[in-house]
C-alpha cells in the first residue's frame, strides 16, 4: 500500500538517433585535436626535411645556431665561432628567418 510496484522500463530503440551523440563528439574531438596535430606534425616533417647549409635553427634545448653540415639523420650546428655541435635532425625545433642570430 505505501510503497508503489517498480516496473522494468521499456528496452530503447537502438536506431541511428541513439548513436548521433557519439558520432558528433567524434567529428568534433577530430576536427579539434586530431588535425590539427597532423597538419603541425606534417610542418615540421617538411621543415626538417628542407634543412640545408647556412640555415639559422633553434634546437628543442633553446640553443641557436647556424647549420653547417646536413647528412642523413644529424645536422652539425655552429652555435659560435669555431664552436660546433652534433644533433639529431629530430632535435631541431624551428627555422629561424636568415640573420636573426646577429640581431640576438
Amino acid at each position: 500500500m505505501f510503497i508503489s510496484n517498480a516496473y522494468a522500463a521499456a528496452t530503447p530503440a537502438t536506431d541511428f538517433t541513439s548513436f548521433l551523440p557519439l558520432i558528433v563528439i567524434f567529428v568534433l574531438f577530430f576536427f579539434m585535436i586530431i588535425r590539427p596535430q597532423m597538419k603541425q606534425a606534417k610542418a615540421q616533417r617538411n621543415m626538417i626535411a628542407a634543412l640545408q647549409k647556412g640555415d639559422e635553427v633553434v634546437t628543442g634545448g633553446g640553443i641557436v645556431g647556424k647549420v653547417t653540415k646536413v647528412t642523413d639523420s644529424f645536422v652539425s650546428v655552429e652555435i659560435a665561432p669555431n664552436t660546433e655541435i652534433t644533433v639529431q635532425k629530430h632535435a631541431i625545433q624551428s627555422a629561424l628567418p636568415k640573420g636573426t642570430i646577429k640581431s640576438l
